[in-house]
């Protein structure tokens, strides 16, 4: 693993009376005006900037005005739980009289608006359907709820393919044309704008000229939720979102299933932050979808009942101990597959493949495989009918999707369809066809990267002075965000005399380190750990990758490196 340090502007920018590090910190990331330091809602990107917005709205009001049942089709991931519930949620204050929700069970019907699903959906005689974190690629499944005379309106934030769908209104940053400045919201940024429109449509038409209008921030907790648990990059407008959700949880106001949540983890909500989203409440939620059914989880984040929520919430919390146990048997499988064979003999695109691996968590094989290998990753599980799915993750520099678009052209019928994003797709195609796949997807990773771009590096903010280790500045790190994609958390490094270093836990090394001078003595936790390698008594110096946090223990704060990475010195 290399570190080097994160790029910095030539000349920094003013961002007001900072004091320099976070200044430095900023800019890193891209930061270029104060403006994008305020977090207010007022700073919201405006929503008539998003192409099909108007038309979305107008089958809004006609199906409010008209009381039309309306269906939510959504996905079965984190994004789309939380934008089913915005969306059912959102439209039940605005006044819809009838609506209801459907997530395809991934095992049985795959992903997204599908022909299948909508056979399903029309059991329930919906007037509108709305499909949210999906259906810009559901070309048939459109055509098939438009011949049995549905109005369908659908909200996606994925990238579109060559044919768009003939829906009534389309409602997506990414679909071409769109001059929405951001085009990083997550699918249930995209519904809860489509909530700020109608809502000023309605207000504009004078129904809450004798009623209170209604409070649709109360929606920003999943919000908030959803978009970090997507991994979507967190620009200045997604961290407003989130930043506002963050602080609807930290005050108590959350909805009882992410307090539910956060309950059976053991997390105080007072003190969450963006990365125990992503962490800790995204994939209890996941859990739900990889392995049984979603609707278990939108139904923990729709209740208002906390007691059912808790009861919820344990399952979630059940299913995700599951969901580990699997995903370690299959990472020690995939291993297996690998170790006999030499990295510069290695594939530059991994496949990889076995017939009894779970299809709810290849995507989560894929990532650990990328992550230990530092390659474009796909890891595939057996769909039934001949028919293998494969889930993706890439590295920085190659956008697996788009590969995948170059597959497909140069290699017609091997994929049978596909879909994703720069960092992550999916796939499905015939398992006959897997090994020329692999061959042809490896090409692909060939003729983009060299072999340097396939090397582990971290991206480090530099090294702290003694002084700086303080719980003031570990306190402002953490509030100085919301940190996440593309917004990353300061990572620092440095060289530290090793104390003391237990396992505990199965794989976690505790350590108690002295800075380099020795003055100051510190504590610091590495997760996830060669066991082959630590505890080792005969090492004394070590360099470390570390984030500054605040560690609280019965009451007590004190400051703690969080180690992304260590090595002996």
């Amino acid at each position: 693993m290399r570190i080097d340090p994160r790029p910095l502007p030539a000349v920094l920018p003013f961002l007001g009376e900072l004091p320099p590090l976070l200044t430095r910190l900023y800019a890193a990331r891209g930061v270029t005006s104060q403006d994008e330091l305020d977090k207010s809602l007022a700073r919201l990107i405006p929503y008539q900037q998003l192409k099909g917005i108007d038309a979305a709205v107008d089958l809004l009001v006609t199906a409010l005005e008209q009381r039309q049942r309306i269906l939510i089709v959504g996905d079965f991931d984190a994004d789309g739980a939380t934008a089913s519930t915005v969306g059912t949620l959102g439209l039940r204050l605005l006044g819809a009289a009838h609506v209801d929700y459907l997530v395809p069970n991934r095992f049985e019907y795959g992903y997204g608006l599908t022909p299948e699903i909508v056979a399903v959906a029309l059991q329930r005689e919906p007037q509108l359907l709305i499909t949210v974190d999906n259906g810009i690629s559901s070309v048939e499944g459109v055509a098939a709820a438009k011949a049995a005379g549905l109005k369908v309106l659908v909200t996606d934030h994925h990238l579109p393919g060559d044919e768009l769908p003939a829906a009534d209104a389309i409602v997506n940053p990414n679909q071409p044309g769109c001059g929405f400045p951001s085009k990083a919201l997550a699918g249930v940024g995209v519904i809860f704008y489509v909530l700020m429109a109608l809502r000023a449509r309605l207000r504009s038409l004078g129904w809450y000229d004798k009623q209170p209008q209604p409070n649709i921030g109360e929606l920003l907790d999943l919000v908030a939720l959803g978009s970090v648990a997507d991994v979507v990059p967190l620009d200045a407008n997604n961290r407003i979102l989130v930043y506002q959700g963050l602080e609807r949880i930290r005050a108590g106001r959350a909805r009882p299933g992410i307090k539910a949540i956060l309950e059976v983890a053991k997390r105080d909500h007072t003190r969450i932050t963006s990365t125990d989203l992503g962490f800790i409440l995204g994939p209890r939620l996941n859990a739900a979808g990889r392995l049984d059914d979603m609707s278990l989880g939108i139904e923990c984040l729709l209740t208002s009942d906390f007691a059912q929520a808790r009861e919820m919430a344990a399952q979630l919390d059940g299913m995700n101990q599951d969901r580990k146990a699997i995903e370690q048997g299959m990472q020690r499988e995939a291993l297996a597959q690998l170790k006999d064979l030499p990295l510069d003999s290695m594939p530059f695109g991994l496949c990889l493949f076995d017939p009894e691996w779970h299809q709810g968590v290849i995507g989560i094989l894929a990532s650990r495989m990328k992550e230990r290998y530092f390659r474009p990753t796909i890891a595939f599980a057996d769909a039934g009918d001949g028919l293998l799915k494969g889930s993706g993750r890439s590295v920085p520099g190659f956008h697996i999707r788009d590969a995948l678009a170059v597959v497909a052209s140069q290699h017609p019928n091997l994929i049978a369809k596909y879909g994703g994003h720069a960092m992550a797709a999916g796939l499905t195609l015939p398992e006959a066809n897997f090994p020329l796949f692999a061959d042809a997807f490896d090409a692909e990773v060939r003729r983009q990267l060299r072999e340097e771009d396939l090397t582990g590096r971290l991206l480090s903010d530099g090294t702290l002075a003694v002084e700086e280790f303080h719980l003031e500045l570990a306190r402002a790190l953490r509030n100085a965000g919301p940190w996440g994609q593309h917004f990353p958390e300061p990572l620092f490094h440095g060289v530290f005399q090793l104390v003391e270093q237990r396992v505990v836990g199965e794989r976690h090394l505790k350590v108690v380190l002295k800075s380099e001078c020795g003055a100051v003595k510190l504590d610091g936790i590495a997760f996830g750990i060669d066991r082959e390698v630590w505890p080792n008594p005969t090492i004394r110096w070590v360099e470390l990758a570390y984030k500054l946090d605040v560690n609280e223990f019965r009451g007590q704060e004190t400051v703690q490196l969080m180690i992304a990475h260590i090595e002996p010195r």
